[in-house]
């Protein structure tokens, strides 16, 4: 499996220029609302809230507005704009290594929803119970590198998608933040 994941990705490299950018959000808003909110979603829903399902419906909502980003190569010179937005979520695999399930028609589901799917996929690809149609048909890929406590990541696009996001760990820093009375520094 191994020696397929390094063949996919050279392949990747060969077929796609691979550009990235870094950039730093402060989070500290979502932060504070999921604390408030995660023990009430459970007791209502019976699923965890974590940051993830928040952020794939944040890259659904981004790339409906910017459908360019929701393209894929059929072939070696054929770009394909695809109209659903299905997020392929890079989840460990019990032994380690990675796959990417998909979660199909990610546009069109809300918080509920993405989080029921997104906490099932990581639990049955941890589990090594993921069907073959579910790791497939992904436009976009979200991979979640904070899990390693990175702060940011170079991530290999999954072809045939045309981009991929690594999201870093969220953590404390002294920011900046400009006030009507001044600017001052806080912990975000």
């Amino acid at each position: 499996m191994g020696k397929m994941i390094s063949d996919h990705m050279i392949q990747s490299v060969h077929k796609s220029a691979h550009v990235q950018s870094f950039i730093e959000v402060d989070v500290t808003e979502l932060v504070t609302w999921r604390s408030k909110n995660k023990d009430g979603f459970f007791n209502k829903v019976g699923e965890k809230l974590t940051y993830t399902p928040v952020f794939m419906m944040a890259v659904a909502a981004a790339i409906k507005e910017y459908p360019l980003v929701n393209l894929s190569f059929d072939g070696d010179k054929k770009v394909v704009i695809r109209k659903s937005i299905n997020l392929g979520l890079a989840a460990a695999l019990g032994n380690g290594n990675l796959i990417v399930p998909v979660i199909q028609n990610a546009e069109e589901l809300d918080l509920i929803g993405m989080a029921k799917i997104v906490n099932d996929l990581a639990v049955r690809a941890k589990t090594n119970k993921l069907k073959p149609d579910e790791i497939q048909g992904g436009t976009y890929t979200v991979t979640n590198v904070g899990g390693f406590g990175s702060l940011f990541g170079t991530p290999i696009i999954n072809q045939p998608e045309s981009a991929i996001l690594a999201i870093g760990a969220i953590r404390k820093v002294p920011a900046v933040i400009e006030t009507p009375e001044g600017d001052v520094i806080a912990i975000r």
